[in-house]
This record gives structure tokens, sequence and C-alpha cells, in this order.
């Protein structure tokens, strides 16, 4: 992977009528028929597509999206969707308008990928005429792409907003949205999304705030003719093949489960920002804050590094962690650990000729792993859950040396009291260690329903038939809970007890703030 250059990400939302009551959707669309009965009674939804049912969208109608963040990742996740014929794009909402100062994995490798897509070998995306993203960026390839190939369609062009909270105000004819902005902004998008019966699919992390991303979970349980939808289960393996093998005794009881990662692949800023460079033209800087507290604007906040700070991002854990354990929670019921351990790296540094630790509460450590561990459940014993990021690993099994290998630099590893499986990092290609142990042993595995089918096309097929699909809200407190503990726990420092049934620390009360969210003005979730 090349180094970056660096890149920007956003937020946006919708709007529609009256609540049913707190916390339920509220209704618009080509859609409604009310009654009112009384004055204080709840009107009666009828479909926003009236052959599809209450939250149904017709097979006869198209689907409408809005595509919530166009920095880099989120142009080049919106490229395929563009040759979906039943989805329609009518609108693109970033505070970044055009493409200056943006930084990418390469320097032109997302602008040419625009070029194919369009056949269009002179696209240049503007701004500073280098990396491309914002919402002009957006709304253009989305009106020159449907202008060219679908013509016959005779779209009305697709709108452009800074603010999520005015496009759901005004896009009355909206589905669904698809939301790729940095993290402190998933749950405020996501809530109001729910609240309007709009369909969701989010990327990771459903929050950056354990509290706030337990509220949008229970949002989408009252609410299930909503669709929802975390991208990033999608990318998990089957646990199917290492389930089976723990159940069969082939490692004894199991103990530990290690899972690592070689992110952080960004710079990772071990001090804050002390120059105040001038806000790049026409990027709407206290729409990209949102919640968080206000601070002057500096490219080292956003783009692709926001990920690296504990106001706007979840860590290397809550960016890779739900492509590998979303699955493994799932699959061993984990839920609640009761106790989290850190163990972090620090940067010190020299003033005066005197060397000091510098004291960081705002951003995510260079490396870390986190052990968390979880009770017996049932007929399952108790389990330590082990994370490691930043070049950080498990000790090399012994098994590895009669094999002649060593770790590779992601992975996953089952430990038990008699032996142990080591998988990709999203547990594809389990084998028992040593590799003599594999001999005569049957490693095939069954094919999944819907194992090779492109994970957005399931959300589209849940949202127009009135269904949930994998990777749904309603799933993901495990994995919530996870990412969300592991920054407590690396921003405190030391090891957390934590009641779940609470959602509380226990033994340092002082780090329950950081799992929840001072929320400014105009940002509260109840009122978004």
């Amino acid at each position: 992977m090349e180094n970056p250059i660096l890149t920007n990400e956003p937020e946006n939302s919708q709007h529609v009528k009256e609540e049913v009551n707190p916390g339920s959707i509220q209704v618009s669309r080509r859609t409604f028929v009310g009654t009112v009965t009384t004055a204080a009674a709840a009107f009666t939804i009828v479909p926003r597509h009236v052959m599809g049912g209450n939250g149904i969208v017709s097979p006869n109608d198209k689907t409408t999206l809005a595509y919530i963040g166009v920095g880099t990742q989120g142009l080049r996740e919106l490229l395929p969707l563009l040759d979906i014929p039943e989805l329609q794009i009518i609108a693109v909402c970033d505070p970044q308008k055009l493409a200056i100062g943006y930084c990418d994995w390469s320097r032109d490798g997302l602008r040419d990928d625009i070029r194919k897509k369009l056949n269009n070998p002179g696209w240049q995306p503007g701004g500073d005429n280098i990396i491309p993203g914002g919402r002009d960026n957006g709304k253009a390839i989305v009106d020159e792409f449907y202008l060219k190939f679908r013509q016959e369609q005779k779209f009305n062009g697709c709108k452009a907003y800074s603010d999520f909270r005015e496009l759901f105000e005004k896009e009355k004819d909206l589905d669904a949205v698809k939301v790729m902005t940095p993290d402190h902004l998933h749950g405020l998008i996501a809530t109001a999304a729910i609240k309007r019966g709009k369909h969701i699919s989010l990327h990771k992390p459903l929050s950056n705030r354990l509290h706030e991303g337990k509220s949008v979970i229970d949002l989408a349980r009252r609410n299930p003719h909503v669709t929802t939808h975390l991208i990033p289960w999608n990318y998990n393996g089957s646990m199917e093949l290492v389930m089976k093998w723990i159940g069969e005794g082939k490692i004894g009881k199991l103990i530990e489960v290690h899972n690592w990662s070689n992110r952080p692949v960004w710079p990772q800023y071990p001090t804050l920002p002390n120059d105040t460079p001038a806000v790049p033209k026409d990027f709407d800087w206290d729409l990209w804050l949102g919640p968080e507290a206000n601070r002057p604007y500096h490219p080292n906040y956003t783009n692709m590094v926001f990920r690296g700070w504990y106001d706007f991002g979840g860590g290397s854990m809550a960016d890779m962690g739900h492509y590998s354990l979303m699955s493994v929670l799932k699959a061993l019921d984990l839920e609640s650990p009761l106790i989290v351990e850190p163990n972090l790296s620090h940067v010190c540094g020299l003033k005066d000729s005197t060397a000091f630790q510098i004291k960081n509460d705002f951003s995510f450590p260079m490396a870390s792993s986190v052990r968390f561990k979880y009770p017996a459940r049932g007929t399952r014993p108790a389990i330590d859950l082990i994370w490691h990021d930043g070049g950080m690993r498990p000790q090399v099994p012994e098994e590895l040396f009669e094999d002649g290998k060593a770790l590779e630099p992601e992975g996953m590893m089952f430990v038990g009291d008699k032996g142990k499986i080591l998988a990709g990092f999203h547990t594809d290609n389990p084998r028992l260690l040593p590799q003599k142990r594999m001999k005569g042993l049957d490693a095939s595995l069954t094919t999944p329903k819907d194992a090779n089918r492109n994970g957005f096309q399931l959300f589209l097929d849940a949202c127009r038939s009135g269904k949930q699909c994998p990777g749904s809200f309603t799933d993901a407190l495990p994995i919530t809970e996870a990412v969300n503990l592991y920054a407590a726990s690396l921003r405190s420092g030391r090891l957390l007890k934590y009641d779940g049934t609470k959602m509380e620390i226990t033994n340092f009360p002082e780090a329950n703030k950081y799992l929840s969210r001072t929320y400014r003005n105009g940002w509260n979730p109840e009122s978004i």
C-alpha cells in the first residue's frame, strides 16, 4: 500500500413530517394516507410506495438513495452503485464542496477509476486538480453517468447538500441513504434516518461512543420496518469450520481468541496541532465538526486521518475489527466483557534537557493490545479475546516453529488447552497447528446462502421487500460495545471492570465519560 496523501470525509441527513411516537418513524414521500381519529391519535401510515406496503419499495419503482459523505472513499464506493438499474441516486451530501486538500492511497488511482467509469479520459476533479472529493464531484459524477448510460430513464439530476439535516428536510421523495462520513457523525445520521423511516447502509462504526451506539440499536429495534445495514458485516469470514473443530474438541477447551492488524496505516499524531491554516474554500468546518466541541480547523483532523483522534474516530479496532470480529462475537455468543485490559505505546519528548512522557487523551496510541475477558455462557467457557494493532501480535506459537513459519502481519488465532487454529484476518483459510494435524481432515466449507452476493445488493433487496438483511444494526451491540470499551481503556490507560447490564465502568467511574458524548447546541440526537 502506498503512503497516503490525505482525504476528507463528511456528513448529512433528512426530514419527514410528524412522528408517530417518540423514536418512531416520520411519514413522507409519494406515500401516505393519514386518518386522524382524534387530535391525540397517531395517524395511519400507508406505504410510501402504494404497491409495496408500509416501508416497502414497489418492484415497479426505483429505490431512491442519498449518498452522504463523498470524500475519497465515498466516491470510490459510489462508482459501482451507478450501474444498479433499480437504484436512483438523487442527492449527495458533504460539507466540503470542492476537491481541495484531499489525500488518498495513490495520487491518480481514484481519478483514473472515475475516468474509466465515465468513459471520459479527460475528466478532472477541479479544485486543486490533485485528488477527487467533495459534493461537486459527487453530483457531477452521478449526473454525467446517468446522462451517458441511463439516458432513457430521464433523471432530473442529482442534488447536492452540505448539511444532512437540510437534505432530510427537502428530499421528501427519498427511500434510503448510504453513509460514508467520519465516525463521529454516524450515530446522528443513523438516528435521523431511522426516525424518518429511511433505510440506511452505514460504514463502521455504528458510533464512536457506546451510549450513542446503543441508542441507535434500540431505535432500529423499535422500527423493524426500516432496513439497517452495517457495511463491514459483508466482509466477515465464515466461522463454520472453526466452530465445527471446536465442537469436535480438536483444540480442547477454547481459552483465547487473538486478532491482529497492521493498522494504523495512516499518520497518527501524538500531539495536537499548534498552527491554524486557512479553511479550504467552500468547506463548512462547523458542519464537519458536527456534535464535537469547536476548535480551529486543521487538515490533520480530517481526510483519512480522522479515525486516529478519539473525538472523530474509533481507532484501529473500530476501523478493522468490524471486518473480522462481528462473526466471531456472534458465533461464540460473546456479549459484555467483564474486564478490559489495555497495553499501549506512548510518546516521549525532551524539554530543557529533561525527558518527559506526553500526556495524551486526544489520539489513539501508535500500537496497542487490549484484552477483553468474557464470562462463561451456557456450555461455552470463559474466553479472553485479545485485539492487537500497530504491529503488535501474539507470541509465535511453538507449533508454527515445527512448520518453519511465522505469523502473518494480520491474522486470527483460536487457542485451546489442547491445540490451536490459525486463520487469516477474516477467519479465512483456518488450519490446525502444526500442519501435520490437517492430514486426512476435511477442511471443506459449505457455501452459506448469499455468500457470493454483493452486500449492498442484499441491502437494496431488503429495502424493496421490507425485510432486514445480514449485518442489521439490531445485531451490532457486541462489536459496538467492544470497540468503544477498547477506546475507553486506552484513554484511561488502566484495567477497567465493566457492568454490561448498566453499561458502565465500575472500578474507575471517571472513565464513564468516554462512553458518552457532550453535544454542541443543535446536535443532540433527541432533536436531530
